[in-house]
């Protein structure tokens, strides 16, 4: 084979090479040549932030649920508008917490290898690792992402909303190529964190009854509707509690144990309860026996997140690598 074929063929095969990035398959390592400390990377900076504020873990985890399922996993939900018109913006994120994590390994990954890893891989690396952090399991995540162009305020309003009956949640899940036991499972990663009193309001106070009018949802257990509004006063808008009763600083199935017996703090777990697509998956990892003969709850969480991983992700030409998550480049 002569020079010229031989850099014919050189030229063929990196044209190939990017062809295949542009098209755009997530995969599992996919930084392990062009910045291989990438993974390790984020795991620090989130580690470092967990030890001066360990309520930053949950914080994380949210955020990949609230930037997946608006748009999909693109990084969207991290770009500030000067006109409150970006996404972030809707209040359906308020409270959303973490972003500064996102920038910090952002900005060392940026001095490691410019240009090279998006801001949706970071949000994606950073859930997984919170989840491991907080004795979850440890599992492996594909990336890959782009960063979206795109950040509009009202696209947020698609998202899952605390009031959500059993209905509209799986309609929304579906909507995402997730089913009822996907439901189940990423609702159950509130077995860590709080909620603030804002998001109890209504349930407590505010919740239309079968005969009319107003007041407590008729659902709450006499005993537990006591000690929520004991810590939620109407109109405190700030206390923050719980969401899995007595065992929330544990990653475990405490959570679904108290979805299946009346002592979910928000409406939209409580619903899972009322429907027999998802009562039936809460019972099946509530059983003390699952944890030997299955279903295994820390395995499907993690395939469970996995999947919203994937939901609409930007890949090679559609999307950029930010130079800073905040704004486009």
């Amino acid at each position: 084979m002569n020079r010229s074929s031989s850099n014919v063929k050189a030229i063929v095969v990196a044209l190939l090479l990017l062809v295949g990035l542009s098209n755009g398959q997530l995969q599992v390592g996919f930084y392990s040549k062009s910045c291989p400390n990438a993974e390790s990377t984020v795991a620090a900076v989130v580690r470092q932030a967990a030890i001066a504020d360990p309520t930053i873990l949950p914080a994380l985890l949210r955020l990949q649920f609230h930037d997946c399922f608006v748009r999909g996993c693109d990084a969207s939900v991290l770009i500030k508008g000067g006109n409150n018109r970006a996404e972030v913006d809707n209040g359906k994120h308020q409270g959303l917490r973490g972003v500064e994590i996102i920038e910090g390994a952002k900005t060392q990954l940026e001095s490691q290898c410019p240009g090279v890893v998006s801001c949706a891989d970071i949000v994606v690396l950073a859930a997984r690792d919170a989840v491991a952090f907080t004795g979850g399991p440890s599992f492996d995540v594909p990336t890959g992402r782009r960063d979206g162009k795109v950040s509009n305020l009202r696209d947020a309003d698609v998202l899952p909303d605390v009031k959500d009956g059993i209905d509209v949640l799986r309609s929304k899940f579906a909507a995402n190529g997730l089913n009822e036991k996907d439901l189940v499972l990423l609702s159950a990663a509130h077995t860590v964190g709080t909620t603030a009193c804002f998001f109890l309001q209504d349930r407590l106070y505010n919740f239309p009854l079968p005969g009319g009018g107003r007041g407590a949802d008729p659902t709450i257990p006499r005993g537990f509707l006591a000690e929520l509004r004991s810590r939620c006063a109407p109109g405190d808008l700030n206390t923050r509690l719980p969401l899995d009763r007595g065992s929330e600083g544990v990653f475990d199935t405490s959570i679904l144990r108290n979805i299946r017996n009346g002592f979910a703090v928000i409406g939209s777990d409580a619903a899972l309860y009322n429907d027999t697509s998802t009562v039936d998956v809460v019972d099946s990892y509530s059983g003390l026996l699952s944890n030997f003969f299955g279903p295994y709850f820390r395995q499907d969480f993690a395939d469970a997140m996995v999947r919203m991983g994937r939901i609409g992700v930007v890949t090679g030409g559609r999307g950029e690598v930010r130079k800073v998550c905040s704004k486009f480049n």
